[in-house]
């Protein structure tokens, strides 16, 4: 299962970096990827990590998933408000890693809870700024973006 939770992953994290790099994006290309991460992502929604780590990787990479792809079949939001509730129960079990920060980000992204943005950098302070790696680098710029480009859901009536 850590390979199926890796390798969707880094597609969806592949499909939400599309074209960054200045390469052109192909809508042929850019569909496909979308719906093979989108079918990823449902293959795994319903299983369950067998340790608080690969439990919280497993949430990642769907929520990434999610967050990534343009599909929805109608239950989009409640997959994520369950993957968020899982979330919870294992960010406390987590020791201060770039998984841990990387869950928190990414739960923050989709709740704009405070307090899991100040978790993350609680963990990212302790971090050595001079051997900072390509990865915890990103996450940093993600994070970043996530409390400078907040969309809460807002509901208006008419």
């Amino acid at each position: 299962m850590n390979s199926e939770i890796a390798t969707l992953y880094s597609s969806a994290h592949h499909l939400l970096t599309l074209g960054m790099d200045g390469t052109p994006i192909y809508v042929d290309e850019f569909t496909r990827l979308n719906r093979n991460v989108y079918e990823q992502a449902l293959e795994l929604y319903g299983t369950c990590g067998d340790t608080p780590e690969t439990e919280a990787s497993l949430c990642l990479s769907l929520l990434v998933a999610f967050s990534a792809t343009i599909y929805d079949n109608g239950r989009k939001q409640q997959y994520i408000q369950h993957l968020l509730d899982r979330s919870c129960k294992v960010l406390p079990q987590l020791s201060p890693s770039l998984l841990k920060v990387r869950l928190l980000a990414y739960c923050y992204s989709e709740s704009c809870d405070e307090t899991l943005s100040q978790e993350a950098h609680t963990i990212i302070n302790t971090w050595d700024k001079s051997e900072l790696t390509l990865e915890q680098v990103e996450i940093m710029e993600e994070l970043k973006n996530f409390e400078e480009n907040r969309y809460l859901w807002e509901e208006v009536e008419e």
